[in-house]
């Protein structure tokens, strides 16, 4: 099964398309995908579902040039946090919606134009936040009727809205066409825990639970950053 895109990495490249050898787990609810729009989307889901595995909590990444801008976990906001990102304090945050303020407010001149990622269903609360900021699309297992509606009207209606399944699980192998040969490698599946911070190399051996969520944040927006970092 594929999906036509609107064009390649380029306009000039006209022919481009996504393809899936068997079910295609990726459904277009609202408008038209370019390529780097599905390497942001492909990249960040990735993401957001294993900091969501790593750490039990909600999280939103917001991509740009195939790289996270900002990742982020649905920690409550402090008073000082919501003046930063804007919220008055007498509005009601639900936690997808605290963790994109969280990624988007990473840097929001980075973030200025991105892809968002958000780890579960998409509530009205997170889409009407995402409606006011300027963003090419975001991708998610599911969307609320009501959060669906509110984002089909951004960009005069061609906002990018992408589904993923949540069952979905890769190929082990990974393949990546240059110049016609493939480059073929293992997929990454690594992924931080608590336990990943036991053997610390420093007299201070205890690291605060709080430390812990920072590094794994950290360690897993490394993971998808285009470096071999």
């Amino acid at each position: 099964m594929k999906i036509n895109l609107k064009y390649g990495c380029n306009p000039n490249q006209k022919e481009a398309f996504l393809e899936s050898k068997g079910d295609m787990p990726l459904t277009v609810l609202n408008g038209r995908p370019g390529y780097i729009n599905l390497m942001d989307a492909l990249n960040g889901y990735q993401l957001v579902k294993e900091l969501k595995q790593a750490t039990g909590m909600c999280a939103a990444a917001s991509f740009k040039h195939v790289s996270p801008a900002g990742a982020a976990v649905s920690v409550p906001l402090s008073d000082v946090e919501r003046k930063m990102y804007f919220i008055p304090s007498k509005n009601e945050l639900t936690p997808l919606a605290t963790a994109y303020l969280r990624a988007r407010g990473a840097d929001r001149m980075a973030s200025f134009g991105d892809f968002v990622s958000l780890s579960d269903t998409c509530d009205a609360c997170t889409a009407s936040i995402i409606s006011k900021e300027v963003s090419d699309g975001v991708i998610a297992p599911d969307y609320e009727p009501e959060a669906l509606e509110i984002l089909k009207g951004k960009k005069g209606g061609g906002y990018l809205v992408l589904k993923m399944d949540p069952s979905y699980v890769p190929e082990i192998k990974e393949r990546k066409t240059i110049f016609g040969l493939d480059l073929v490698q293992d997929h990454n599946e690594w992924i931080p825990d608590g336990n990943s911070f036991n053997e610390v190399k420093s007299k201070r051996t205890e690291i605060p639970e709080n430390a812990k969520l920072d590094l794994i944040v950290a360690l897993l927006a490394l993971k998808y950053t285009q470096s071999n970092s």
